[in-house]
């Protein structure tokens, strides 16, 4: 998958039920095209998987949950549940400064081969693999200062809109959210998983300058409200984590 390594943008975030996700999603197609990526993927779809960091204190987790302006924290991202399948792997670190959202990324040097180790193993292994960059010196001194590791996994399925004006603006739905207890990229089946958010889908709107007024009609159209959710921290709540703080 190509990808940009760094961004920084506005995003806004909805939470709809069916009936409605496929109502303003029939509306949308007047104005967004799919994103050349899915195009001849079935249901023009595809998988993401994020194995999320915080640390023993659970403090990205508090610090999103309290509303902070500014925080980030680091995932590993790869687009398969398939240790067979071979996908890309990136380290990222996102965050938030006030209403801008960014994100950082590196490649890791995977070779094609699935990370099969958890937990601490996990961290060096990412630590050692991670493309030298800022992103990976920031990482090792997170897990070194403030002892990051893998809290919990986030598994969803993604489809992804490109406006047909305006190369800036895209539109994702994301459904079939699951979290699941583990601290590696391949759990074993034993480990807890979840479903989160059951019968809605995440539509996520991003854009780095303004909404387009034809979006803006659809926000009235339909009474859209927009929502303040963080995958990892509905994750850490569905899954009762952050109760047990080491």
């Amino acid at each position: 998958m190509k990808t940009k390594l760094h961004f920084a943008r506005f995003e806004f975030k909805y939470v709809l039920p069916k009936t409605l996700r496929d109502d303003v999603e029939r509306e949308l197609q007047f104005f967004l095209e799919f994103d050349p990526y899915v195009e001849d993927k079935p249901d023009h779809q595809y998988f993401v998987r994020s194995l999320y960091f915080d640390d023993p204190s659970f403090t990205s987790f508090y610090e999103k949950h309290d509303g902070l302006h500014t925080r980030s924290k680091f995932r590993v991202r790869t687009y398969t549940n398939d240790v067979e399948v071979s996908a890309p792997s990136f380290l990222e670190i996102k965050g938030r400064h006030n209403n801008l959202v960014f994100k950082h990324r590196c490649e890791l040097a995977t070779d094609g081969e699935p990370i099969l180790d958890t937990g601490s193993k996990f961290t060096k292994k990412v630590t050692k693999i991670a493309t030298p960059s800022n992103v990976r010196q920031q990482f090792q001194y997170e897990v070194y200062r403030k002892r990051i590791r893998p809290v919990a996994l986030v598994d969803y399925w993604r489809r992804p809109y490109v406006s047909v004006y305006d190369p800036e603006f895209r539109l994702t739905f994301d459904e079939r959210l699951y979290a699941t207890n583990t601290v590696g990229l391949f759990p074993e089946s034993s480990c807890t998983r979840r479903m989160m958010v059951a019968g809605y889908t995440v539509v996520e709107v991003k854009f780095r300058r303004h909404i387009p007024s034809w979006f803006h009609r659809i926000i009235q159209s339909y009474q859209l409200r927009r929502v303040s959710i963080s995958k990892i921290c509905e994750a850490v709540e569905t899954l009762e984590i952050a109760e047990n703080l080491s």
